[in-house]
């Protein structure tokens, strides 16, 4: 039997890792001492999920203007009824990471149930009602990430689960950054949903790295971290890990370690505007 915690330990220790897994955590930390984060976590934390909610939407080739993720986010407008293709991506995209602030608490424990309820928050009218907040079945595929290969089929996605599960209830002695990492490509690489895995991944390594206590207070903007490298970068990166090499895997980790370090200095930007009372 695999030990999971021995083998995400061991991805840990790939040439390069731990001073980048270092580098994160350092970065993470230093945000935790800002002056902002002292009275005003949740404002904070909420501007964090705004800016990561556009970031994730913007990955899926949906630009919106960030003053509307803000204002439908805080309950001041809201999406038409009958939105455009683009307002459909980001309407889930901002639906699933709110959803990240609340299932935070159920990665670790029921990390299956957490990843259903993202995926009726990501999904929602996009697929039809029968396949939210659960895995393929049957003949059903995911044209989603095709630059990584054709999805796994239905059949296989049970054993793909059971070690997501596994990798997301870890013991906490294995760096968070890792899993976080690791569970976020296994989403984009098995694509449990005929569609939403890219937003349900992002929103997961979210709820992630807060829950795991790398980023508690939840103001790392992780989603622009990646955004920030570029898609194509990102894509290439996922396209790595999928090929299963240690090298492959290896760059991954150090563009999601580097990710998480963009994604706390995003995090100082928001601890300043709030700070400065700066939110439009």
């Amino acid at each position: 039997m695999v030990d999971v915690a021995s083998s995400l330990t061991a991805l840990g220790e790939l040439p390069g890792i731990p001073e980048k897994v270092a580098a994160a955590r350092q970065a993470c930390e230093q945000l935790r001492w800002h002056e902002a984060l002292r009275r005003r976590i949740p404002e904070a934390s909420a501007e964090s999920r705004v800016r990561g909610a556009q970031a994730s939407a913007a990955l899926e080739g949906a630009t919106v203007p960030l003053d509307l993720v803000r204002d439908v986010m805080r309950g001041a407008a809201q999406w038409p009824l009958e939105p455009d293709p683009v307002e459909q991506v980001a309407r889930g995209a901002v639906q699933a990471t709110a959803e990240s602030e609340h299932v935070r608490a159920l990665v670790s424990s029921v990390p299956l149930q957490a990843l259903a309820r993202l995926h009726v928050a990501a999904a929602a009218g996009l697929v039809a009602p029968d396949q939210l907040g659960r895995p393929r079945t049957g003949d059903e595929g995911s044209a989603e990430f095709t630059d990584l290969g054709p999805a796994p089929d239905a059949a296989s996605l049970a054993a793909r689960l059971e070690s997501l599960t596994a990798v997301l209830t870890v013991d906490a002695a294995v760096p968070a950054l890792v899993v976080a990492a690791v569970a976020h490509a296994e989403v984009v690489t098995a694509r449990p949903f005929v569609r939403g895995n890219g937003v349900v991944a992002r929103a997961l390594a979210r709820a992630v790295v807060q829950a795991r206590g790398l980023d508690p207070t939840g103001v790392a903007v992780v989603e622009a971290g990646h955004a920030a490298q570029g898609g194509p970068a990102y894509l290439g990166a996922l396209a790595a890990y999928a090929t299963g090499s240690g090298a492959g895997v290896g760059l991954w980790l150090e563009h999601c370690a580097d990710a998480l370090v963009a994604a706390a200095g995003a995090g100082v930007e928001v601890c300043d505007a709030v700070r400065a009372g700066r939110l439009s």
